[in-house]
């Protein structure tokens, strides 16, 4: 398997539905979140550091998803950051 889909297997895409929290997201914007959730950490948000949603609908991540207009910019920014071992991905918050 490419290390690149290793990479993209690590993360969750969160969808916005009908049921729109608040608390997440104030724009409609596609977020990431660690797939296997750390204990270690906040559990409950974001790659960029938002809280999650009362009920997140979750969808696998693809390659194609990264150019999708609606992916929050500051998860795409931190998934890149980590992808390379960059210090600034170890914590977004």
């Amino acid at each position: 398997m490419p290390r690149s889909a290793k990479t993209l297997y690590a993360y969750r895409l969160i969808v916005p539905d009908e049921q729109f929290d608040l608390f997440a997201c104030r724009e409609n914007r596609l977020h990431l979140a660690l797939r296997q959730l750390e204990l270690s950490g906040n559990a409950d948000r974001t790659l960029c550091g938002g809280l999650l949603p009362a009920q997140p609908r979750w969808q696998d991540l693809q390659r194609e998803t990264l150019k999708d207009r609606r992916l929050c910019p500051a998860c795409l920014q931190l998934l890149d950051a980590r992808s390379k071992g960059l210090p600034s991905a170890v914590s977004a918050w």
